[in-house]
């Protein structure tokens, strides 16, 4: 069921009648999408329902030769920037609507979103997830107030159970897509960031399958300052937006294999709204490797005390991976939008980003299998200053000569050039070392 309003009847009207070449065209003509009045109104009506969250210099700035600001929407208070939009469409339903209530199918940040403000509306709320939900995003859904119900064992299954609960009761059944009203709430974003940080050069958001926090924002920006650079940044892996600006309408790639991982901005299901303003609005969209994504999640971590997902950190890893040089100098805003990452997956990520950082490495080499020798390399390993995380002896299986031992080690060095120092070191006492790639 979607949702009509008097902003979407504007939208659809002004669709109708925008050129479907793949020029440019004016300011004025593209923010007929979306009115910059439609904006200021959802910022006023959501003010309170949703945090103002900080847009704060960042100690990374110095890192990548740029002034860095960081929008800090993983501290709305389900960690995803989605509250805004959906508090603002929560609002605008009819009141009859808002008795009978509203219903969602997914585990995502935008059903996260709905359970925890139709709760605070006091909008009776119904959730269907699938059987293979994480136990861990069913508890939080129900501890925002929702109504959780377990059905099927895929996404799809759970969506055809709402679908027909919602036709049966009455309820609204709702999925994330780019209407006005919803598209409005986001750009709030931007309207913020304007305000927060003067004289800004460019703001970085993420795009991919949903692009509307970048659709939304970039009215907002472009509206208030046309010579802001408004840039998104995708996954290499399903670069769905690039391909879709290609072929002037969505297109569909290939289905993320890493659901979990990508969370939101793996999905597909953006709409022909978003892209008009994206295609129009937008001056850049690159596209990262995971490699970038999880650096970026460290330094995030480990400069900032950030917590935040993939989604979160892709906009930094635009500049991990080296993707906008012509940044250097500028005032630069970046939006984290989400850190719904849930702890084993983030273990994960720390651990193989250091691995990618090189941070942690590991090597191999064979001792005389005699008093004294492992003592030796640990001295060494002490001289350097690196921390030995773990230290295993094979005896049965060496296929070097009798009477010896394979010692494999794996340590904990300060950053590349340590790492460079510690393998020069080893490499002129223990010529035979071997170093497992990662």
């Amino acid at each position: 069921m979607k949702i009509l309003s008097p902003n979407e009847e504007l939208l659809r009207d002004a669709l109708s009648c925008i050129p479907q070449s793949s020029s440019r065209t004016s300011l004025s003509s593209c923010n007929k999408l979306i009115r910059f009045e439609d904006i200021s109104a959802a910022a006023f009506k959501i003010q309170s329902g949703v945090q103002k969250t900080p847009c704060m210099y960042s100690r990374l700035s110095k890192q990548y030769g740029m002034d860095i600001y960081l929008k800090k929407e993983f501290l709305q208070y389900t960690g995803s920037v989605k509250e805004r939009g959906v508090l603002y469409l929560l609002t605008s339903l009819p009141q009859d609507q808002q008795r009978k209530g509203v219903i969602v199918a997914s585990d995502s940040n935008f059903s996260m979103a709905v359970a925890y403000q139709a709760s605070g509306l006091r909008i009776p709320v119904f959730v269907i997830m699938s059987t293979s939900t994480s136990p861990a995003r069913v508890k939080m859904c129900r501890e925002y107030g929702a109504m959780v119900i377990s059905y099927g064992t895929t996404a799809k299954d759970a969506q055809m159970h709402a679908r027909r609960l919602a036709q049966e009761n009455g309820y609204l059944y709702l999925e994330e897509e780019d209407s006005a009203v919803y598209l409005s709430g986001l750009g709030t974003v931007g309207l913020e960031m304007y305000e927060q940080v003067p004289k800004l050069d460019a703001v970085i958001f993420p795009a991919g399958g949903h692009c509307g926090l970048l659709a939304g924002s970039a009215a907002a920006l472009k509206h208030l300052n046309p010579r802001i650079s408004v840039i998104g940044v995708e996954s290499e892996s399903f670069p769905v937006l690039q391909q879709s600006l290609k072929a002037g309408h969505p297109t569909e790639e290939q289905a993320c294999n890493n659901h979990h991982f990508y969370g939101d901005v793996s999905g597909l299901c953006f709409g022909s709204n978003s892209l008009q303003l994206t295609g129009k609005l937008v001056d850049k969209v690159v596209a990262v490797r995971e490699e970038d994504i999880l650096i970026s999640i460290l330094r995030l971590l480990e400069y900032e005390r950030a917590t935040v997902d993939a989604e979160g950190a892709i906009g930094l890893a635009a500049l991990v991976a080296g993707k906008l040089p012509e940044l250097k100098g500028k005032r630069v805003a970046i939006v984290l939008c989400s850190g719904n990452l849930e702890l084993n997956l983030l273990q994960q990520c720390i651990a193989r980003a250091l691995t990618l950082d090189n941070r942690v490495c590991r090597f191999s080499l064979v001792l005389a299998d005699s008093p004294g020798e492992i003592s030796k390399l640990l001295e060494i390993l002490a001289r350097e200053e690196v921390r030995v995380l773990d230290i295993k002896q094979e005896r049965t299986f060496v296929t070097s000569e009798l009477f010896t031992v394979e010692v494999t080690c794996t340590v904990d060095t300060r950053d590349k050039i340590h790492t460079a120092q510690l393998r020069n070191t080893l490499l002129e006492r223990y010529p035979t070392a071997a170093w497992v790639e990662r």
